[in-house]
């Protein structure tokens, strides 16, 4: 008998997800939180996924606050090169993109419960604060398959079939991932408070006769 010899492996239908570090983030982050405890100061935010802690109302990237357009900035970065890194084959220039972002602080057992992002193309999360643990899941950020009818396939325990990825990012570090993913954070299990700038992405047709 012959043997069999393996030519090709892909992987179908993958969701990426990608890690960015900001560079100068120590000085960025103390500006965030500065600039964040004098929103906090005037307005009690508004309740979303948040269950517990405080979640900025608004576009946060409307605040002309310096720090506020560093990220916006970084936001921007991270976006275009996340969909130059998938391969994206439409004409760029065709497109606005737009921003719509949000500040988090958890509490002492402040969490955000599962939930998506419709109408986005990517979400991501800029840590500006993230409270040191040496054991637990405390302030982790979990995303779940959002393929079905997998029972089988999770029987063998094979990594690219686990139900569900949760890991704990660090402060200075941006996450990016498709806003269809489902996700949700940990409690915080720490006296301090995890702070977090979450965005939205989206790339809308650029209208005739308007500048992008």
């Amino acid at each position: 008998m012959e043997a069999v010899t393996q030519t090709k492996y892909q992987k179908l239908f993958a969701t990426p997800l990608l890690r960015f570090k900001v560079e100068g983030a120590h000085r960025l982050n103390k500006e965030l939180l500065a600039e964040g405890g004098r929103l906090r100061a005037q307005t009690e935010g508004v309740s979303k996924s948040n269950r517990g802690g405080w979640h900025s109302a608004g576009n946060l990237f409307e605040n002309e606050a310096p720090c506020i357009q560093e990220l916006k900035s970084h936001a921007t970065q991270t976006v275009l090169s996340a969909t130059e890194t998938i391969g994206a084959k439409a004409d760029m220039s065709a497109f606005d993109l737009k921003l719509f972002a949000w500040m988090n602080a958890n509490v002492p057992g402040g969490y955000n419960a599962p939930h998506t992002h419709p109408g986005a193309h990517w979400s991501g999360v800029y840590y500006v604060a993230q409270p040191e643990v040496e054991t637990g899941s405390s302030g982790k950020i979990e995303f779940l398959d959002p393929r079905s009818d997998l029972p089988n396939w999770r029987r063998l325990q094979a990594p690219p079939f686990s139900a569900k990825k949760a890991f704990r990012p660090e402060p200075g570090e941006l996450i990016l991932f498709p806003s269809y993913l489902v996700h949700w954070v940990h409690p915080n299990e720490t006296p301090d408070e995890r702070v977090t700038v979450a965005f939205n992405a989206t790339f809308r047709k650029t209208r005739k006769g308007r500048k992008a």
